[in-house]
């Protein structure tokens, strides 16, 4: 299933709603209320609800076309992000080609790093598709892209092994690892990449049955629709399973909560000269069975 988090017809209130086809999205609420299934209002409370609950959107899914009023269109409604976590875990370094970029570009090692290379960014940074990347010129005139696939995890993972990990994992997103450059701060990244709408997120989050090889998707970035970044997820020098078991070495990984899986090359520091976003651009990261997440950018002075 593709899952998202929509308002409509004028309503700040957000609904839980999942992809049918043909441009149509079925409000799974309201098909809830319609057939007397019990199914939680928002996708953290599915998450959190495990399998029966992904069993009953299944079913109310079979039972949308019987029910058109529980049916929209997806061109009326206003995406948000799919859900907020309580944690992001990014993922620096996790390309071999960004290694390379970025040792030239901005100052990090040269070697490749024997293990995950992690920062955090707040829950606070996340924002949804379609709207807009904050760029505050008074804190920051090199503002970056970087198209990552989200794992979003399920079942909470702490001390698991990679062979463990799979089980944990709910489905996957998009994140756009926006990060402003000249804001790392002694070689920490927090205030770098966790400002305010430094997180685009979604546009839905896909169930983990629907990639059974996320190690395996193409993955491209666009600014103002001229490519930035093309690659595959299996140019991830730490792959997800990996992922897992490093970070829940020590963190507990909840329900909802995501990791950032990193970036591949192309991002605007990179670039001969350098490149930086702007108010006004219009950044689409994309990634294969998942769609793409498109934000504006905005003068946030």
């Amino acid at each position: 299933m593709h899952l998202l988090t929509y308002c409509a017809d004028g309503d700040d209130t957000p609904r839980l709603g999942a992809l049918l086809g043909a441009g149509r999205v079925a409000d799974l609420s309201a098909l809830a209320a319609a057939t007397g299934a019990e199914l939680p209002g928002d996708l953290l409370g599915v998450i959190r609800a495990g399998e029966p609950a992904l069993a009953t959107a299944r079913t109310l899914l079979t039972a949308a076309d019987a029910h058109p009023a529980a049916v929209r269109r997806l061109a009326d409604l206003a995406l948000r992000a799919p859900l907020r976590p309580g944690k992001i875990v990014g993922v620096g370094l996790n390309y071999v080609e960004h290694v390379a970029e970025s040792h030239r570009t901005l100052d990090t090692e040269r070697e490749l790093p024997d293990r995950p290379v992690l920062f955090g960014k707040p829950s606070t940074a996340v924002t949804g598709p379609g709207q807009p990347i904050r760029h505050n010129a008074d804190l920051t005139k090199q503002l970056d892209w970087e198209c990552e696939l989200a794992v979003v995890i399920g079942e909470p993972a702490f001390r698991v092994t990679e062979a463990e990990a799979w089980r944990h994992v709910f489905g996957y997103s998009i994140v756009n690892d926006i990060s402003a450059r000249d804001q790392r701060r002694s070689g920490q990244w927090f205030f770098s990449k966790g400002q305010d709408s430094y997180a685009p997120f979604g546009p839905t989050v896909v169930t983990a049955d629907e990639i059974p090889d996320p190690q395996a998707l193409d993955l491209s970035l666009r600014v103002n629709g001229e490519l930035r970044q093309s690659s595959n997820t299996r140019h991830m020098l730490f792959g997800i399973a990996r992922l897992i078991a490093d970070i829940s070495a020590g963190v507990t990984l909840e329900a909802g909560d995501v990791i950032s899986t990193g970036s591949p090359s192309g991002v605007g520091a990179g670039l001969v000269p350098p490149q930086f976003l702007q108010p006004g651009d219009l950044v689409e990261a994309t990634i294969e069975r998942i769609g793409t997440l498109t934000n504006p950018v905005i003068d946030a002075r």
